[in-house]
C-alpha cells in the first residue's frame, strides 16, 4: 500500500480564535507550536507538533463544532490523570469513558466545542 501513515489531523475554529488555541493546545495540553509556512499564514489558525504527525487548528468562517468527529490524543502511561486534572481546573469538561478494554480515556472540548478524546493504555488489567 502506498499510503504509510497520518501525517496531520485539521480542526476548524472561528475567526480569531489562535490565541485560546495557543492557550488550550499549547498550555493546557503542552503541544509544541509550529511555525507555518509564510504561504499558508495569511489563512490564520495555528499548527502544533503531536509527536510525529501534526494538529492543525484552520479558521472556518462559518465554523460549526465537530461534536462527533475527534481526533484522538495518546498520552504516555500514568500521565492521563494529570492532563485531566489540568483541563478540570481551567473549566474545560472532562467526561470519562471505559467502554474501551485495556484503555482508559476522557473526552473533552476544544474551546469553541470540537470534541477531542485524550485516551491511555490502563494502568490496571484484570487478571486472565
Amino acid at each position: 500500500m502506498d499510503i504509510v501513515g497520518l501525517d496531520h489531523v485539521q480542526l476548524a475554529a472561528p475567526q480569531g480564535s489562535e490565541p485560546a488555541a495557543r492557550q488550550f493546545f499549547g498550555d493546557l495540553l503542552g503541544l509544541s507550536e509550529l511555525e507555518k509556512p509564510a504561504p499558508l499564514r495569511n489563512r490564520g489558525g495555528v499548527w502544533f507538533r503531536l509527536g510525529e504527525q501534526q494538529l492543525h487548528v484552520g479558521i472556518h468562517e462559518q465554523f460549526v463544532p465537530a461534536e462527533k468527529a475527534h481526533p484522538a490524543l495518546r498520552v504516555r502511561a500514568g500521565g492521563l490523570d494529570a492532563v485531566a486534572d489540568r483541563l478540570h481546573a481551567a473549566g474545560a469538561p472532562v467526561v470519562w469513558d471505559d467502554s474501551l478494554p485495556g484503555q482508559d480515556r476522557f473526552y473533552t472540548q476544544d474551546p469553541w466545542g470540537n470534541r477531542i478524546e485524550l485516551i491511555a493504555q490502563a494502568r490496571f488489567r484484570a487478571s486472565p
